[in-house]
């Protein structure tokens, strides 16, 4: 009886523990797949944003700190000159920090400067597709309108339902390609064509401006920037700081191995610092996670689809 009795609490606690576990994974999966009532961003996103970032630039301050003696000290053996270390640990000419002073004044300006046209992009992309957004809502209330007791309402609805899923919803394709090389059955083609022949021309209008919308949340979210922009502003940021190696050759006179250890540090932390900026740009760059547009399109699309799914139910 004792064992029967210890058997079955194990298997009920066994039990309710594994009930307990898919319970707690749903949650947290509910909470990752929420979006934010402010930005419309779900936490998964934010924490895949955060992990592109800052994983590179933790590896890349480790890599640095790890390094930056045995640079040092191999600039050192390789230059192996007094007079040379006396100018590098003093800078009684000032040559270096001049050095300094001119590539980071460079890589700042260049990296606000693409900082800021990138976040005037990414503004650029969000008014767009809020106005393609409630240009589609509007096209969908005028068909209902105009065309809800005519044959080519369910047409119409379907190629309204077409173009949300095929067009509107797929931004990871190329704008340029997007509008270049469109199908033989455009959605909207359709939906003018149907709407210009024996129903009121109102509603061609509608169609018109939201394929204006659509060429202009196109145009904002074609990438205006060039990859080599990009390679440029890593190749000034690598230049900068190997220049801390060349100077901890010259302190390394002074202070021994143990202050190449302290400098050591803070190469690290710079190295943090910059790679950790330009992986931001990169995001934005990239228009990819957090910096993506993609939470804010699902819910107001939400919305639209759900309208648009009771329409084509016949339930409004």
């Amino acid at each position: 009886m004792l064992l029967s009795s210890l058997l079955s609490s194990s298997s009920s606690s066994s039990s309710s523990s594994s009930s307990i576990l898919p319970r707690w994974r749903q949650r947290l999966r509910a909470y990752l797949e929420t979006p934010s009532p402010l930005t419309c961003q779900t936490p998964l996103r934010n924490l895949q944003t955060l992990f592109r970032i800052t994983v590179p630039s933790a590896v890349a301050a480790v890599v640095a700190f790890v390094s930056f003696p045995w640079l040092a000290l191999n600039i050192a053996s390789a230059v192996n000159n007094a007079g040379v270390f006396a100018v590098l640990s003093q800078d009684s000419s000032q040559f270096v920090q001049n050095f300094l002073t001119v590539t980071g004044l460079l890589f700042s300006i260049l990296v606000g400067q693409t900082y800021y046209f990138m976040y005037q992009q990414q503004e650029a992309v969000y008014l767009a597709v809020f106005n393609e957004v409630t240009e589609a809502k509007s096209l969908l209330e005028q068909s209902t309108l105009v065309a809800g007791a005519r044959p080519v309402y369910p047409k119409i609805l379907k190629y309204i339902d077409a173009y949300v899923q095929d067009d509107l919803k797929q931004l990871s394709t190329p704008p340029a390609r997007t509008l270049g090389f469109r199908p033989d059955s455009d959605p909207l083609e359709s939906i003018m064509y149907l709407t210009s022949v024996g129903v009121t021309s109102g509603m061609y209008e509608t169609v018109r401006t939201l394929r204006q919308a659509r060429s202009g949340r196109l145009g904002a979210m074609q990438r205006k920037l060039p990859s080599s922009h990009i390679g440029l502003l890593w190749l000034l940021a690598l230049i900068e700081l190997l220049s801390f190696p060349l100077l901890g050759a010259g302190t390394q006179t002074i202070g021994g191995y143990n202050i190449l250890t302290v400098e050591g540090w803070l190469f690290a932390v710079m190295t943090f610092g910059i790679v950790m900026t330009l992986r931001t740009i990169m995001e934005l760059w990239y228009m990819k996670g957090a910096y993506s547009v993609e939470g804010v399109l699902d819910v107001m699309v939400g919305g639209l689809e759900e309208e648009l799914g009771e329409r084509m139910r016949g339930q409004m």
